[in-house]
């Protein structure tokens, strides 16, 4: 296992890696929400039934 020292030199290793992972995180909540609507057109769900109280 790698370990990051304890100066300016691992603090900046771990900006680096923080700023990197923030992409990743940003992109799959992008991706989540891009998938919603699909999602909404696949499983319609019926609002006057809904106020009905139909399951």
């Amino acid at each position: 296992m790698i370990t990051i020292p304890d100066s300016i030199t691992g603090a900046v290793i771990l900006s680096i890696i923080d700023f990197l992972l923030s992409f990743f995180i940003i992109t799959g909540i992008g991706v989540i929400l891009a998938v919603l609507p699909v999602v909404n057109r696949i499983w319609k769900i019926d609002e006057a039934k809904l106020r009905r109280g139909g399951h």
